[in-house]
């Protein structure tokens, strides 16, 4: 991948800026020099620049100013000073470039526009585009899935960069953003349906008198193993299902109950409900 020649910042320096960050020097896409965080949390701080050498700063503005591309590491619930913050910045307008991207979830673009581009005319706003992005945490060990959406001003070298960026810890889509709703619902929180499944399938290997270790290990490679197939076999997941079930068989046997439970269509109303929160959060 060629190196991204930016200055990167980031706004909130927890685990999903830290994935980040390594996912970027680990493929190359950047150095160490290129990089600067910020955090309230100065111990959060230490361990980002004795862990990755980067520049630490504890003010948020100086991240902005010193920056090319801005990212917003924050938690939902501190978007709203972050951005009164850049705002301030921003009173006599903007003449450099900047790249803003947040990965808050439930924070809309609209939003983030309402603070950013008050005190911008047209020509200043189209010089700091904004990019939403949903990740999830297998980013954590670059396996992450993450779906963008960009503003109006977010042109094709924009939206490129951050592609790049967020191919450092996984695999990324650009939807509009009124579908990162269902992103939201499916991949963002998607790894927590998936552990809840793991925890289901090792109680009950207890239940049948099977070690935790055996259980695991039984677990974690099938699944590993079945979305392999998946992907190598390119058919779909009802066919590789019909395939493993034999009639009058034990996997029929259990299928039976799933489907006597509704556990397909519970799965597909969880999905429904995930996103209707979602929405609700960026209301």
């Amino acid at each position: 991948m060629k190196r991204l020649d930016k200055k990167i910042g980031f706004i909130g320096a927890g685990n999903m800026a830290e994935a980040m960050i390594n996912g970027l020097l680990e493929s190359g896409l950047t150095i160490p020099s290129q990089i600067s965080a910020s955090d309230i949390r100065p111990d959060r701080l230490a361990i980002m620049s004795q862990n990755y050498a980067i520049e630490t700063i504890e003010n948020n503005t100086q991240i902005f100013k010193r920056c090319d591309v801005v990212i917003l590491a924050v938690k939902p619930q501190q978007m709203n000073h972050i951005l009164e913050e850049i705002a301030d910045l921003l009173t006599n307008g903007l003449t450099t470039r900047k790249l803003v991207i947040s990965i808050a979830a439930g924070v809309p673009i609209r939003k983030i526009e309402q603070y950013l581009y008050r005190n911008l005319d047209d020509e200043s706003a189209k010089l700091l585009p904004i990019v939403r992005v949903m990740p999830n945490t297998p980013a954590l060990v670059q396996a992450g899935m993450a779906g963008m959406s960009g503003n109006r001003y977010a042109g094709t070298d924009d939206l490129q960069t951050v592609h790049n960026i967020l191919k450092a810890i996984g695999e990324v889509i650009e939807f509009e953003e009124k579908d990162l709703h269902a992103v939201t619902a499916l991949s963002g929180s998607g790894p927590a349906y998936v552990y809840y499944f793991i925890e289901s399938l090792l109680q009950g290997a207890k239940e049948l008198g099977l070690k935790r270790s055996d259980a695991l290990t039984l677990t974690l490679t099938t699944i590993k193993g079945a979305i392999k197939l998946l992907e190598e076999a390119r058919e779909d997941a009802r066919v590789l299902r019909n395939k493993v079930t034999s009639p009058g068989g034990t996997t029929e046997a259990a299928l039976k109950v799933l489907e006597d439970r509704k556990v397909g269509s519970s799965i597909r109303e969880a999905l429904k409900a995930a996103a209707n929160r979602s929405v609700e959060l960026s209301s």
